[in-house]
């Protein structure tokens, strides 16, 4: 580096100046959705929570203190690691090609000043960063309050500006030029309105509502099947209809879990090779959007089950909610005890249907459940461990694993799904189940396929193709569907 660019660069933050051009126009950045696809602020927000739930208690203290003094106090708690937030590459681009033109681009946002700075830092592409609380700042940072800034510093007419929002109307009003990212089309008719020719920034992105559908993992669904287990096994379908509205009222709660999950699990989650691409880790939809679709998921199948199915039913989905909120933002993280919640939260489906029909559950079906479903949430943190072996890492992000497990759990696994098949061997010999069966010794028939169906999942996960939840990946897997009919049929035949 020559002395001249040593003495460029800006003490503030280590950015390196751009060369003097005269008359060239400075370029302004907005951060949130703009250059990042994200809002840090939830994130933040979402971040602490998540790491202390009791926080949600000093949340109304926070916004006493008005939109400036709240983002304060949460910079002051948290701020989104820059290295993980997901970039605009198109915006980058545009900033690349204004300093190679020798301009000035400074990184102007309503976010606090903390999280503002830890981005341009990250980034060095900035000359200054500026955010609400910066720069001798009373006002939050955003639409008239940004524009007036704006104005102030360079003029009217003086400066780029690349924005996304309805709030930067007032901002686009008095630019030179100004660039939309991924611009709605109502903003888009108010710009133009109000006069102002938006030049947009890379390609329309996928709508927000498909993504927010992608986040709510209808492919999951599948595992709830289970809550119909009580009526196929009591061969009872006058209450299949109770059961498929309480299959229903699982998904959709099911689906709320999933988006929180997914929001609580960001940082990690950005650090992983497929789950980055994940809706709200890669930036397709907002931690608003989602946790307002959560709600409302979650308000839908509370009505649901209130109205159409018994208490009993209500309760239960509330302890799958707690149970499921639960190991979201804690179980997960503890060695062992996230088996075994898994294990349960499966099994609690199957309780479901009984409390959704009145159906009495066998004690066999719940052992038996208990060792399967063990058995299968082992094999699904082994395939995250195969995983981990593949890409050479030693643990996981958010987790408390550690590659050295596998061989723990894969015993663990083994000798359960043994477990598993030799108590249903025991419960087709039962008496008290035997009535209900014309011909109830083909049950046993049951036994090897499930013998070749859990061990085939142990060697796929081993192999490294098991990518899914063992469940869901059984209903992608035509062998395991083959196995899954073969069952079905043979217990049909058993009942006959």
């Amino acid at each position: 580096m020559s002395a001249a660019d040593a003495q460029a660069m800006s003490p503030a933050h280590g950015l390196q100046e751009p060369r003097a051009t005269d008359g060239a126009v400075p370029l302004i950045v907005d951060l949130d959705h703009t250059l990042c696809r994200t809002d840090t602020m939830h994130e933040a927000l979402i971040e602490v929570v998540a790491a202390d739930p009791a926080a949600m208690l000093r949340l109304p203290s926070w916004l006493s203190l008005g939109k400036k003094g709240f983002k304060e106090a949460l910079a002051a708690r948290r701020i989104v690691d820059p290295a993980l937030l997901p970039y605009d590459e198109d915006v980058i681009a545009l900033i690349t090609a204004a300093r190679a033109e020798g301009r000035r681009v400074a990184l102007v946002s309503a976010s606090d000043q903390r999280q503002v700075s830890a981005v341009a830092d990250h980034l060095g592409l900035f000359d200054e960063a500026i955010g609400t609380g910066g720069d001798g700042l009373a006002e939050n940072l955003t639409g008239q309050a940004k524009a007036d800034y704006l104005v102030r510093r360079f003029g009217a007419n003086g400066f780029d500006y690349i924005g996304d929002s309805a709030a930067d109307l007032p901002v686009w009003a008095v630019a030179r030029q100004a660039y939309g990212v991924r611009v709605a089309a109502a903003t888009g008719k108010a710009a133009g309105a109000q006069g102002t020719s938006l030049l947009p920034v890379g390609e329309a992105q996928v709508p927000e509502w498909r993504a927010l559908l992608r986040a709510c993992r209808p492919h999951q669904w599948a595992k709830n099947i289970l809550v119909l287990l009580p009526v196929l096994t009591a061969h009872d379908l006058a209450h299949m209809p109770a059961a498929l509205l309480g299959m229903l009222c699982f998904s959709l709660t099911a689906s709320a879990i999933y988006i929180v999950n997914d929001l609580v699990d960001l940082a990690s989650d950005r650090q992983h090779p497929r789950k980055r691409f994940r809706p709200f880790a890669a930036g397709q939809a907002s931690a608003k959007s989602g946790l307002m679709l959560s709600g409302a998921l979650l308000v839908i199948a509370a009505l649901a089950a209130l109205i159409f199915l018994p208490g009993a039913f209500f309760w239960t989905l509330l302890v799958y909610l707690i149970a499921t909120s639960a190991y979201s933002f804690s179980l997960k993280r503890k060695m062992m005890v996230d088996v075994l919640a898994l294990a349960a939260l499966y099994t609690l489906r199957i309780v479901a249907g009984s409390a959704a029909t009145g159906i009495v559950l066998s004690p066999w079906l719940l052992v038996f459940s208990m060792f399967l479903f063990f058995a299968l949430a082992t094999i699904k943190r082994q395939a995250e461990l195969e995983d981990m072996v593949s890409r050479g890492s030693e643990r996981t992000a958010g987790r408390n694993m550690m590659v050295g497990d596998l061989p723990i759990l894969q015993a663990m696994s083994i000798g359960a799904a043994q477990a598993a098949v030799l108590v249903f061997a025991l419960y087709s010999q039962d008496p008290r189940v035997q009535i209900n069966f014309g011909s109830p010794d083909l049950l046993l028939l049951i036994c090897p396929v499930l013998f070749f169906w859990l061990g085939r999942m142990q060697m796929l996960t081993r192999r490294g193709h098991m990518t899914d939840d063992p469940i869901v990946f059984t209903f992608r897997d035509r062998v395991g569907l083959v196995c899954g009919v073969l069952m079905l049929a043979i217990f049909v035949l058993a009942s006959r």
